[in-house]
């Protein structure tokens, strides 16, 4: 029974060690990280806010697929091929991470940019109110000194 037992366990080793074919068409190593990264993201927008894509009504993969012109076929096999070397595909989705993360800051650089500048804006726009208001308290005095000058000068005419 322990001879059995050992021949499985063995056989099992040697066939799990064997190394992955090639696929025929296999999608280059740099364009599967292109492909993972497109994915990622448009994965992030529609649980973001499903309506965004929905909208359009196209599917992320279908489009993922026809940018890179490979089908769902060639890249299942060279995902399961390039996931069978596990420090290789460790490498390719540390890739993928380096190129979100750079988006990111980039992103959010953009971001703090946007806010500042906006900020600045309702800073203008609040002076801008301010000497408004200002403005027009000083017009109001104009005018209610004419409005006071002309009712003196009305009273007079009435009075002569």
């Amino acid at each position: 029974m322990n001879k059995y037992l050992i021949f499985i366990a063995v056989f099992t080793l040697i066939i799990s060690c064997k190394e992955e074919k090639k696929p025929a068409r296999l999608i280059e190593k740099d364009v599967m990280v292109k492909i993972i990264y497109d994915l990622s993201v448009l994965q992030a927008i529609k649980y973001q806010n499903p309506t965004s894509i929905d909208s359009f009504k196209i599917n992320a993969r279908d489009f993922v697929y026809k940018k890179y012109k490979v089908d769902s076929l060639q890249f299942a096999q060279s995902n399961i091929y390039y996931s069978s070397n596990g420090e290789q595909y460790k490498e390719m989705f540390s890739q993928v991470v380096g190129r979100i993360n750079a988006e990111k800051t980039s992103a959010d650089s953009l971001i703090k940019a946007e806010i500042k500048k906006q900020s600045k804006g309702d800073k203008k726009k609040g002076k801008e109110l301010i000497t408004a208001k200002d403005s027009l308290k000083k017009a109001g005095k104009k005018v209610f000194e004419k409005d006071a000058v002309k009712k003196v000068s009305l009273e007079k005419e009435a009075l002569q």
